[in-house]
């Protein structure tokens, strides 16, 4: 009866093992390549991110040393520093920006007047530009909150750097304008149309 209840022999069962134990071979020699690529993929981006982050901190310390001597010319004293907000993390950091422009205690960036914050901007590029110039520089209207001492004190900065950089100012300083090598003028006769 237990024979009986068994049923039908398969007379194909052992072409269907072979089967299926071949395709299961395939599928685990499939899984394992996926894993190890997975690792090794794991290792690249680790072996990047320490990359990315030895550079990053290399950059980021000539910026600093760089932003800091800048700020001093421009200042003619005081203090400036750039710091990460969270070092163990330098890549997805925000850069805290603190200066202390002389007689003045520490402050935050957003508490200068607009044109403390202009040449602290400005310290900031030019202390980049020293890290990796670029061939030219663009600049619109950013001597517009400096008074004359600190236009003074820009154009010497722009001028120190014109031998490596050239340098195309939107002015309407006049100071500005003067120490300029070239001058284009652009005017508006009717509204909307520049010339």
């Amino acid at each position: 009866h237990k024979l009986e209840q068994i049923g039908a022999v398969n007379l194909e069962a052992e072409e269907q093992y072979n089967s299926i134990k071949e395709r299961y071979s395939f599928l685990q020699k499939q899984k394992t390549d996926i894993v190890e690529s997975i690792n090794d993929l794991k290792q690249t981006i680790t072996r990047l991110d320490q990359e990315a982050k030895r550079l990053f901190m290399n950059t980021f310390d000539k910026a600093k040393a760089n932003f800091t001597s800048v700020f001093m010319k421009l200042f003619e004293d005081g203090e400036a520093d750039l710091e990460l907000e969270k070092p163990d993390d330098p890549l997805s950091s925000d850069i805290l920006i603190k200066v202390r422009p002389a007689g003045k205690r520490q402050l935050n960036l957003s508490q200068l007047s607009a044109g403390e914050k202009a040449l602290t901007s400005l310290a900031l590029l030019f202390g980049l530009y020293l890290v990796k110039p670029s061939p030219f520089c663009l600049m619109d209207e950013v001597d517009a909150p400096l008074d004359d001492a600190n236009v003074s004190r820009f154009l010497n900065l722009v001028q120190n750097f014109s031998s490596d950089i050239q340098f195309l100012i939107i002015s309407h300083n006049k100071r500005t304008l003067e120490k300029a090598d070239y001058l284009y003028g652009v005017s508006m006769e009717r509204d909307g149309i520049s010339k």
